[in-house]
């Protein structure tokens, strides 16, 4: 005998239904305005504009990394390198400022290194077929030996203040950065989502050996992303080293786990395929506030470490429940 669900049965299915689909659309913006009500609790200074726009400020430098990692975990890869490659831009711009080039052709020669490190890393992974995990953690070590190569391990002070306006210079109230920041996750996330480009990063990260009998050139799209990557991270070294007015052969070490936690709790799924920059940009903003919320108890790093590597592992036990329950 077949049972026939009646109408009450059906609008509580539906309803159901529903309230998976918006929690699993909105989880991260009700994350964020609970950590902010957390935060907002803990100081009744959190919540003022200027917070905000150091947040921003603050933010910036990993945000940057992060739409680069964005990329790169959309076609199921990761990089490994980025913190490296951060510390080994932000010396190269140093050194060449401090010998009497200028200004922007040391960020032109950073942002080349990185280019060309983003590019070694896409080929061997796919010419060789060597995982990514392996290509750019030995990046990863090749990276940071040449930034501290470069000076025998000193960092590099006396750098102009008119280097300093990128990392540390405001428009108004509007820190530079940020704003910097800002377009290049608006940028990514027009070329992700109106260009044929980014319809193909999808496709090979949802799956490469359809996208290849589609006719996308599945080699020259994983290459292309981490030479973004490797791009954007140069470009955050040379923001990094901007912001300090120094080189530091040992900046940005760990940078590569925030990274990852802001693009897996933005929503992109490490298996590939899906997610964005605007989940990755409110990812970071997320954790900013929550390694403010840590500051503001008084906690030491040591628990803001163990508190992102659970956020990984939390994120894809979350993002995996999201897709199969609206599979």
């Amino acid at each position: 005998m077949v049972e026939v669900m009646n109408s009450t049965e059906k609008n509580a299915v539906n309803k159901g239904h529903s309230l998976s689909q918006m929690l699993a659309r909105y989880n991260l913006l009700i994350l964020l305005v609970i950590f902010i009500g957390i935060a907002a609790f803990l100081s009744v200074k959190f919540l003022t504009l200027q917070n905000f726009l150091n947040l921003l400020q603050q933010s910036s430098i990993t945000g940057i990394i992060a739409v680069g990692m964005t990329f790169v975990i959309i076609v199921a890869g990761i990089d490994l390198s980025v913190g490296s490659i951060v510390a080994l831009a932000g010396m190269v711009v140093a050194v060449l400022i401090a010998g009497g080039y200028s200004i922007p052709v040391a960020i032109l020669a950073a942002l080349g290194v990185g280019v060309l490190l983003g590019l070694v890393n896409g080929y061997i992974n796919t010419k060789f077929n060597v995982p990514a995990f392996i290509v750019t953690l030995a990046m990863m070590e090749s990276a940071r030996g040449l930034a501290l190569l470069i000076t025998n391990g000193k960092p590099v002070f006396g750098l102009p203040a008119a280097f300093n306006f990128l990392g540390a210079g405001f428009i108004g109230r509007l820190p530079v950065s940020g704003l910097l920041w800002i377009g290049i996750t608006v940028l990514a996330g027009l070329v992700l989502k109106y260009t044929p480009y980014g319809r193909n990063l999808y496709a090979v990260g949802g799956n490469s050996e359809a996208a290849h009998l589609s006719g996308v050139r599945v080699h020259r799209h994983l290459i292309s992303v981490y030479i973004i990557s490797g791009f954007l991270s140069a470009l955050a070294g040379v923001v990094m080293a901007s912001w300090l007015t120094v080189g530091q052969p040992t900046a940005a070490k760990g940078v590569e786990l925030d990274a990852i936690a802001a693009v897996v709790l933005g929503g992109t799924s490490l298996f590939g395929g899906t997610g964005g920059v605007w989940g990755t940009f409110i990812g970071v903003f997320l954790m900013s506030i929550i390694t403010n919320i840590f500051n503001l108890l008084g906690l030491a790093s040591y628990y803001q470490q163990i508190f992102m590597g659970l956020i990984i592992v939390l994120a894809l036990i979350l993002n995996r429940f999201v897709v199969g329950k609206n599979a």
